[in-house]
């Protein structure tokens, strides 16, 4: 069972800035697809980007020139540099590990979870 804990969510005005983070119990960018969700009560969870074990870092259309994934393997943590948020960017943003060399898109292919932050983006 792979560990994941997201932090560094919070309230901000339109145009602001967050960093959020999510440390995993071990090594796990070698040979695991790591990933960034977000939801919205009532509906489902959204993929916002992922990095693949080989590296390739992929974005929502959504998100785009204003979010930004990373990793530090060093520290087992994996960022999700959000600037120029918008109210829509508002939910729980989760992230989420699954051993697939090549990134899946749907959250049901995710067996390993956070608990969730919550970020909430005021206008």
């Amino acid at each position: 069972q792979r560990y994941l804990a997201e932090s560094g969510g919070g309230s901000v005005q339109t145009g602001g800035s967050l960093k959020l983070s999510c440390v995993s119990s071990g090594d796990i960018y070698t040979s695991y697809c790591v990933a960034w969700f977000r939801q919205v009560e009532g509906k489902e969870r959204e993929w916002v980007g992922d990095i693949a074990p080989a590296g390739t870092v992929r974005t929502a259309d959504s998100v785009k020139g204003r979010f930004t994934v990373s990793q530090d393997s060093a520290l087992n943590t994996l960022y999700l540099q959000m600037d120029s948020l918008k109210p829509e960017d508002t939910g729980m943003y989760y992230c989420a590990a699954a051993r697939f060399w090549h990134c899946p898109d749907s959250a049901s292919s995710f067996p390993h979870w956070g608990q969730g932050t919550e970020v909430t983006v005021s206008s």
